[in-house]
């Protein structure tokens, strides 16, 4: 049996100190990939109508539901571009709360655990100013020419960043049954057969 990324991949019960992130779309690309949620696979959505390219890799944090109807998204700081679907440990540094036209989506930002360059990161306080600006920039103009209004607020930090991980580990948890297609079929009723039959000839009061 295929393993759904989505579904399959566990994540550790402290999420202070890395996650796993699925990755979707490699830093520095115009071409947005995305999650087919039947299949596990990536379809390739559209190429970004704006001259932007993704500030960072791009991705969801499995095990996680949104009111969106998506995965978290997860933002990934690392030095190179990273392959579609490979799996990241990702170290929680900030989220970056966001609206577009499917209601709130909010972006976690995160850094590579295993990359020397970021590692070290534990706050967005911590990063480079022009690089958190860059960032907000990049999703206010990047659905521009599709005519798609996105309202971005200023980054937060690591501490906020972990409560909305945690939401949406809830609500993946209370949806699991319905989005894995996983739900208990109901109970049987007790079968009638074999009880007691009324004795010949007793009328019923």
């Amino acid at each position: 049996m295929a393993m759904h990324p989505w579904h399959d991949v566990e994540l550790p019960r402290y999420v202070e100190d890395s996650i796993p992130a699925i990755i979707e779309i490699p830093t520095g690309t115009k071409v947005k990939y995305e999650l087919d949620k039947a299949s596990g696979l990536l379809i390739v959505d559209r190429v970004l109508f704006s001259s932007v390219h993704y500030p960072a890799n791009y991705g969801f944090v499995p095990r996680t539901y949104c009111d969106d109807g998506d995965p978290l998204d997860i933002l990934v700081y690392c030095q190179e571009a990273i392959l579609p679907l490979s799996i990241m440990r990702a170290k929680i540094i900030g989220v970056m709360k966001m609206r577009d036209d499917k209601g709130e989506d909010d972006k976690l930002i995160a850094v590579h655990a295993d990359d020397p360059e970021y590692s070290d990161y534990n706050d967005i306080s911590e990063m480079p100013p022009h690089r958190m600006r860059e960032l907000k920039r990049f999703f206010e103009d990047y659905k521009g020419l599709e005519n798609k209004k996105v309202l971005v607020e200023e980054p937060q930090g690591r501490r906020e960043g972990l409560q909305a991980l945690r939401a949406a580990m809830r609500l993946y948890e209370q949806e699991k049954p319905r989005l894995t297609g996983r739900a208990e079929a109901p109970k049987a009723r007790p079968s009638r057969r074999g009880a007691p039959r009324r004795a010949a000839g007793r009328s019923r009061r």
